[in-house]
């Protein structure tokens, strides 16, 4: 049996009473980032439903699209970088765990029109400049997962 687990930081935690853990807001008011939340998660359903594979098809964090900011300034993402760092920390413990991943997918490749926000957010590890001709630039974590794999 495999699980997949969508969105696990956004609508999963915000559904959480706030008491049970810190978290702290990214752009859009529905998410929440907290990074040993998906180690909980991992374990949990390894114990709750028998040790089935799991595949996380999405995991990740947006800001605003700020278009008064240099294109240099807008592909330095370090804080998409610690996020993914953080979380895929928590991953690898639970793995050692023997919890079994098998797959982990940022949210997402580029940036793209998000269903309640438009394009006032960006999601992406690519920079989409939607102003000319939807060019694509690799922003700062795009480079940092590159190095990562490599490993």
């Amino acid at each position: 049996m495999d699980c997949k687990i969508y969105g696990f930081n956004s609508y999963f935690l915000s559904t959480l009473p706030s008491f049970i853990f810190y978290k702290s807001q990214a752009a859009s008011d529905w998410l929440y980032v907290y990074p040993r939340g998906i180690y909980d998660l991992l374990v949990y359903t390894k114990t709750k439903y028998g040790d089935p594979v799991i595949y996380i098809t999405e995991n990740g964090i947006n800001e605003h699209n700020n278009a008064s900011i240099p294109l240099k300034e807008a592909l330095v993402d370090t804080h998409r970088i610690d996020y993914h760092y953080r979380h895929l920390a928590y991953v690898h413990k639970a793995i050692g765990e023997g919890v079994r991943v098998k797959g982990y997918f940022a949210w997402s490749f580029s940036d793209t029109f998000e269903w309640f926000s438009g394009y006032t957010i960006r999601f992406g590890i690519h920079f989409i400049d939607f102003e000319n001709g939807l060019k694509r630039h690799p922003k700062l974590s795009a480079q940092w997962f590159k190095n990562f794999l490599k490993k």
